[in-house]
C-alpha cells in the first residue's frame, strides 16, 4: 500500500507565504521564485512545492504570545509535487517541523488535503472507495475529530449518492462521473465545484487532475499526525483497490476505539512502524482498544 504516489496540501498560518518559501528553500536546497501573491520552490531534482493563498483561512500571528488578527500575507498553503512514501515521508515531516518551528501554527479554519494517484483505478474500485468512506463517516469523524468550522468543505458521503452508485453498479467511468455529478447545476469543468467539498472528492479525478483526493483532516503541523493521514489515506486506497467488494453498510459500534483498532489492522497498520498512527487513530474514541463488549473492559 506504500508503493502510491500521492501529494499534499497543508493550510496554516503563523508565517507568511514568503517566509515559508524561504523555509523550504533552505530545507530542499532549491530556487525560491515569487509569482505575484504566491511562490514556488523549485528543488535540485526539478520538482516544484507551491506556497499560495487560500481564501478560507482565518490569517492570524503571534503578537507577544498570543494569536492575533493577520493580514492575508499570513494565508498560507504548501502545495506539494508527487510525492513517495518511501523516499519523500522523512523529509517531509522534517520540513513540517521546521514550519512549526519557525512560528507556523493551524487553527479551526485549516485543513490537510491529500491526492491519490488515480492510474490505477476502475469503476469497480471507486465505488469500493466511496462505500469505504460512507460506512465509516461516523467513526472517521469522531477519530479525526473534523472541526465544526471546515464542515461546509468536508461533508460526509451523501446516502443518495452512494445508494443510486450501489443501485445501478456503474462499470464505466462515464457512468459513474454522471452520478457524481446529478443535482448539481454547475459546469462540471468548473475548478471550485460545489461536489468537491466532501470528504472523498472525485471532482479532482474528473476535471483532468486524475487524481482522488481526500479532505477529512484538519489542519496540523504535528508531524506525526501528518504521517498518520497520509498512512489512512495509503491504507484505504489500497482496499478500494483490492477489494473484490466494499459494503456501505454502516456496522453497529459498540466500542469505537475496538472497531477502529481492528479495522485498522485488517487494511494493513499493523507492526511497530504503525504503532504511533494507530494511536493517533483511537486516541478520541470511547470504549476499549483490547476488548469488543464493554463488560469485559
Amino acid at each position: 500500500m506504500l508503493t502510491k504516489n500521492f501529494g499534499i496540501e497543508i493550510e496554516f498560518t503563523g508565517i507568511t507565504r514568503e517566509r515559508t518559501a524561504k523555509i523550504l528553500a533552505d530545507h530542499l536546497g532549491g530556487e525560491k521564485r515569487k509569482l505575484g501573491r504566491d511562490y514556488k520552490v523549485v528543488a535540485p531534482d526539478s520538482r516544484v512545492w507551491q506556497i499560495v493563498y487560500d481564501g478560507s483561512i482565518r490569517c492570524q500571528k503571534r503578537v507577544e504570545g498570543q494569536k492575533a488578527p493577520a493580514t492575508n500575507l499570513y494565508s498560507v498553503e504548501i502545495v506539494s509535487p508527487i510525492l513517495s512514501y518511501g523516499e519523500d515521508i522523512e523529509s517531509l515531516q522534517e520540513m513540517v517541523r521546521k514550519v512549526r518551528k519557525a512560528g507556523g501554527f493551524a487553527n479551526k479554519t485549516t485543513g490537510i488535503h491529500i491526492h491519490l494517484n488515480g492510474s490505477g483505478h476502475n469503476p469497480r474500485s471507486l465505488r469500493n472507495f466511496l462505500n469505504i468512506i460512507y460506512s465509516r463517516n461516523d467513526l472517521l469523524y469522531t477519530s479525526l475529530e473534523i472541526e465544526r468550522e471546515r464542515m461546509r468543505y468536508c461533508k460526509k458521503m451523501d446516502e443518495d449518492l452512494v445508494k443510486k452508485m450501489n443501485k445501478k453498479k456503474p462499470t464505466t467511468f462515464k457512468q459513474i462521473e454522471d452520478i457524481w455529478y446529478e443535482g448539481y447545476y454547475q459546469s462540471r469543468d468548473r475548478h471550485y465545484h460545489e461536489s468537491r467539498y466532501h470528504f472523498l472528492n472525485l471532482h479532482s479525478f474528473f476535471n483532468g487532475v486524475g487524481t482522488v483526493e481526500l479532505r477529512g483532516f484538519n489542519g496540523t503541523l504535528h508531524a506525526g499526525k501528518i504521517r498518520t493521514f497520509i498512512l489512512l489515506s495509503l491504507a484505504m486506497n489500497h482496499q478500494a483497490l483490492t477489494q473484490k467488494f466494499a459494503s456501505s453498510k454502516k456496522p453497529q459500534f459498540e466500542n469505537p476505539k475496538f472497531a477502529m483498532r481492528t479495522w485498522l489492522n485488517r487494511i494493513g497498520f499493523i507492526g511497530e512502524d504503525f504503532k504511533n498512527p494507530r494511536e493517533h487513530l483511537c486516541k478520541h474514541l470511547e470504549g476499549s482498544a483490547a476488548w469488543r463488549f464493554r463488560e469485559s473492559a
